[in-house]
Formats: C-alpha cells, structure tokens, sequence
C-alpha cells in the first residue's frame, strides 16, 4: 500500500500536517501485515452484545498479574449465524481473523471468522470458587436477610462521587421523599477497588439507616471489585440492612446475594430504599377516610343508643316504672314478712316439742309425780342389792332431802 503525502504546507516548525483520515489510512497501512492475516487469539469474552443486525460486538481481554490487555472484536452477521453456541461474558475462546483498522474511528479490531469455546475464563473461575467459599461460611443464607427500614431519615451511599449511580440516586430519592443522602466516596472499578469499596462500606456502617451499595453498568471486569470476599463480608457484617446495586439488571455480582435486598439498577435500589411520598400520602388519607367514615357510624349508632335511652327515661314512663317498682317491693316485703312469721311460728312448735322430750327424759320431772331417788354415798342406787342393812341413805323427793338407815332388805324376784 502508497502512503500519501501530508495534504498541508509543512507549518514553521517543519513538520507536516495530516488529515485525521491520512493518519487512519497509515495506521491501515502499517497494519496490513501478514503476520496478523488469518490468525488465532485466544482470550476471556468481555462487553459480549448480541446487535440486532446480527452482528456480534465484544472485547478479547488477557491478565498478566497486574497488567491486562483487551483488543475489541467484531464478528459479522454472515459469521456469526454459524456459531455452535452462545459467548458470554467471561467465557475463555479461540477465535481465528484478521487484524484491521475501522478507519471512521481510526480503531484497530479483529475481525472474527471462527469462534470456537475453550473453556470458562481465569476470573470466572476465581469468582466461581469465591461464591462457593463464601456459601460455606454462610454469608448468603435467606435467614441473614433483613427487613429495610419502612421511613428512613438517612440513605447512605458507596459508589463513586462522579459516577452517574450517584445522580441517579439523588434524582429519584429527591423526587420521591426527603431523606438525608450522606455519601461514602470511593473507587467503583480498576486495581484495588474491591479494598476501597470495603472500607467505604466500614466507614457509613451505623451513621445511616440504611446502604446503597453499587455503580452503572459496564464488562465483567468493571464489575469485578464487587465480587471480592473483602467486598462480600464487609456487606455481610454490616449493621446496616444493605441494597446492592451493581451494574444493570442482566449483571450479577457476589455482593448481590450478601445483601438483605439486590436491586436491578442504582435507580430502582434507590426506590426500594425510600418510600414514595405521593403514595404515602395517599395512603394517609385513605386512612383518615376509613376512620372519619367509622367514627361516623360509631356516633350514629350511639345517637340512636341516646335516642333509646331517651325514649326510656321519658318521665311519665320512668314515674309508671318507679311506681311498678315500688310495688313489686311491696309485695315482695308482705311475702317476706309472712314467710318469716310462718317460720317463727315453725321454730317455736319444734322448740316446744323438744322442750317437751328433755323435760321427759330428765330424772328429777319424776319427783313432780311422787317418786324419789335414793342416794348412797353421793352414788344413786339403783339396786337394791347395792344396799346392805344399817347403810346410810338420802332420799331425794320433790321439796327436799331426806336421811335415812336401811335396817331391812327385801329383794323382789319378779322385778
């Protein structure tokens, strides 16, 4: 391939200037080796979209401890109908093209012809046994999850200061209800975010109601820091229920099933963190309408209650229910009376009979008759064969005592 020469005079300095065409047709230019025609490249699938051409956009990316590189990837509609199946972000293959430069935008790619799988890439490897190690200690069991304040006074948020998450979320908890939002800066992607964003979440943890953990969308490796155990356990352990909001809702991260809540986007995690004021206030008063409606028909049935009364305590009627009252004392008082004569009377005609029956049973009513009762040293005697002859006696008889000497005995057998 001709270069062309600079399309301008040099300038005072001596060198040319080119065209931003000129120099995207050199760079084509420098490019066309052959050395990069037809060739395999093996690396982790990133930024994967499906167009609705048909066409296939996505980035090959490759980590070298630290280091990384990423070549962006086209494959076209004729190509891409033959795939066998379906990359996905992550996903480690081989795929065969050529290098060449997109000259509108002056940008080197590789145009794929072949895609072949050649297993899941290094990071999905690494956050797959993370998952796995982290479910272990528990950290995503549904018994962790808690309940999100219903009205929060203060929303704390761990996202990047410039990012568009934060204004996302100011517009919506702005417009929805006023909650105080207390920002926890720090680094959402890029080598050692994942300890920025762990301390970040540290640093809000108890000051706040409740936190908005997350960023915007963007590749797996963007999204990587989320997925990190110092980023998992830091939300575990927080104090604070927590949302997280990573990424778009197709995106997934660790920190999505350690949190009490995951929202789909920054903007539906900040719906979920503060109530809807209009709706609140709808709310309320449909409450107040269902207590006046209530509390009207409570005063309603008292009033007819009252009116019932009223109608009850009417004079006449109250004087007509006092006099049938009074009657019914009155007979009720005759009744007691006569019952407790006809008692009396019962109670004395008992107490005669048994005034009666002790006075027949007691010894001394026999002298009243002209009997007597014999005394022998304090004893009664009872037999005569209790006596002997010259013994001393007193007769007891009905007006008085006398003493006597037994001088003669005389037993009778037929008594």
């Amino acid at each position: 391939m001709v270069l062309s020469g600079p399309s301008a005079d040099p300038d005072r300095f001596g060198t040319p200037i080119f065209g931003v065409s000129e120099v995207s047709a050199l760079i084509c230019g420098l490019l066309d080796d052959v050395r990069l025609h037809g060739i395999w490249v093996r690396g982790e699938v990133t930024n994967y979209k499906d167009h609705t051409s048909g066409h296939r956009y996505f980035s090959l990316s490759e980590r070298n401890g630290r280091d990384s590189a990423l070549i962006n990837c086209v494959m076209w509609r004729s190509y891409a109908s033959g795939l066998r199946f379906t990359p996905k972000d992550g996903m480690d293959v081989l795929a065969w093209g050529t290098v060449e430069v997109y000259e509108p935008h002056g940008r080197y790619q590789l145009v794929i012809r072949e895609l072949l799988p050649a297993g899941p890439g290094e990071r999905h490897l690494m956050v797959e046994r993370w998952k796995r190690e982290l479910d272990a200690e528990g950290l995503f069991s549904p018994e962790r999850k808690r309940p999100l304040p219903a009205f929060p006074r203060r929303v704390g948020v761990v996202t990047s200061p410039t990012g568009a998450a934060m204004q996302d979320i100011l517009s919506v908890i702005s417009r929805r209800y006023p909650a105080e939002v207390v920002l926890s800066p720090t680094a959402v992607q890029g080598e050692g975010a994942h300890a920025e964003i762990a301390e970040a979440i540290r640093r809000i943890d108890g000051l706040v109601d409740v936190i908005i953990v997350g960023r915007g969308g963007g590749s797996f490796e963007d999204l990587f820091p989320f997925n990190h155990p110092d980023v998992v356990r830091a939300v575990a352990r927080c104090q604070t229920p927590v949302i997280s909001a990573v990424g778009h809702e197709v995106d997934t991260a660790l920190c999505d099933f350690a949190a009490d809540l995951r929202a789909p986007t920054p903007s539906a995690a900040a719906e979920r963190a503060v109530p809807d004021r209009a709706e609140v206030l709808r709310e309320l008063s449909g409450h107040r309408e269902r207590m006046r409606a209530l509390l009207l028909h409570r005063l309603a049935a008292r009033g007819s209650e009252v009116e019932d009364l009223r109608a009850r305590m009417h004079p006449r009627r109250l004087e007509r229910r006092v006099h049938e009252r009074m009657q019914r004392l009155a007979e009720h008082a005759d009744l007691l009376r006569r019952s407790a004569l006809a008692r009396v009377q019962r109670d004395r005609s008992a107490l005669a009979e048994v005034r009666a029956d002790l006075l027949g049973r007691n010894p001394l009513a026999a002298l009243d008759r002209g009997y007597g009762i014999v005394e022998s040293e304090g004893r009664v005697v009872r037999s005569a064969r209790d006596l002997h002859p010259g013994d001393r006696v007193v007769l007891l008889m009905k007006d008085g005592r006398c003493r006597a000497v037994i001088e003669e005995i005389t037993y009778d057998e037929d008594l």
